[in-house]
């Protein structure tokens, strides 16, 4: 049986990664929403397989490896502190490796692994227990950072905005719309479809139809011409990481769309929560590259010869003189200045 949701108030893929005790419970994005199909992972190992084969995305991964973590911690029962703390490390490196350009794995890791030490260095030697509460609190903060930049990010925009984004933001896009919806703004959003798992045609137009957003979709041959002919106000997409020099790392597309959107001088605003304080530029960050056969089929039917081979770069690095904002947790910054974040962090630290 699927674990109730515990945010029945936000969109069905708001909460979508679910721990329980007989595992964790992924609802497959690859099949949302035509249909409502749960995936059961029982280990770690099945919980990294499912991120990688993308049952879930976006935020998912976030969430996956929370509970993947509290699953490793499970398995480590009857085993010295010591020897648990080393086997949770490992079951950490697993889930980073699952998605390699996103940083959000590895601060769910960073996470639960501080849970544990800190547990560990008052005397409290129930590991589980620590990794458990630990995963908790990273949910619900990772749900308010999420709200804290929605709202920051609403605060670019008008009493109403024709929005254009691209792939699926996740907790990142539902605390913007939520957050202009309670502004009262007259908002609307295009979606692209996003090749080739049509995360824009099933998960995010599907999640803002159902936040009541009027929404309509289109190729992702079409927003250049869209944005040529004034009917966008603005680009807003999430990302995988920014770094701390302004590069937007995100579904391969946004680049594309960055660029056409200062070419008709249309602000493109990124969503993240803060930048990689281990990413200085672009190029420290790597790229995922998904098996090309991926781009040559479309909801599990062939759209090419045996003949074509395929190429897919997941996601694309937008350089900062294509973005306008980056909105975060803690306000908005231009790209060149998005390394104040952290230094404003210290300062509200101190």
């Amino acid at each position: 049986m699927v674990p109730a949701s515990a945010h029945p108030e936000l969109p069905v893929l708001a909460d979508s990664v679910r721990l329980a005790d007989d595992g964790v419970h992924l609802l497959d994005r690859r099949v949302f929403p035509f249909q409502r199909t749960w995936v059961l992972a029982r280990t770690p190992d099945e919980v990294a397989e499912a991120i990688r084969d993308m049952v879930t995305q976006s935020s998912g991964p976030y969430f996956a490896v929370l509970w993947g973590m509290v699953l490793a911690a499970r398995d480590t029962g009857g085993t010295d502190p010591a020897t648990a703390r080393r086997a949770l490390e490992r079951a950490g490196e697993r889930f980073i490796a699952t998605r390699p350009t996103n940083d959000q794995p590895r601060r769910a890791v960073a996470k639960v692994l501080a849970a544990v030490d800190e547990a560990l260095d008052a005397g409290d030697t129930e590991v589980a227990a620590a990794a458990e509460r630990g995963a908790r609190a990273a949910d619900t903060d990772y749900r308010r950072r999420s709200t804290d930049m929605g709202t920051a990010a609403a605060a670019l925009f008008g009493d109403r905005a024709r929005v254009l984004t691209h792939c699926f933001g996740d907790l990142y896009l539902v605390g913007l719309v939520r957050a202009l919806l309670r502004r009262g703004a007259d908002v609307s959003f295009v979606c692209t479809e996003t090749r080739p798992y049509l995360q824009g045609a099933r998960l995010t137009a599907e999640t803002l139809a159902e936040m009541g957003v009027p929404t309509t979709l289109v190729t992702d041959g079409m927003p250049a011409a869209l944005l040529r002919a004034g009917e966008i106000d603005a680009v807003v997409t999430a990302s995988d990481r920014v770094t701390m020099d302004g590069h937007v790392i995100n579904k391969v597309g946004t680049l594309g769309l960055a660029v056409a959107a200062r070419a008709f001088d249309v602000p493109f605003h990124a969503l993240c929560h803060a930048p990689d304080p281990d990413a200085a530029t672009g190029a420290d960050v790597p790229i995922e590259y998904r098996d090309g056969d991926e781009v040559l089929h479309t909801l599990g039917a062939r759209t090419a010869s045996d003949r074509v081979t395929g190429r897919y770069p997941a996601f694309d690095v937008t350089d900062p003189e294509f973005v306008t904002t980056i909105a975060t947790d803690r306000g908005t910054f231009a790209p060149h200045q998005v390394h104040r974040y952290w230094a404003a962090a210290r300062a509200r630290a101190s």
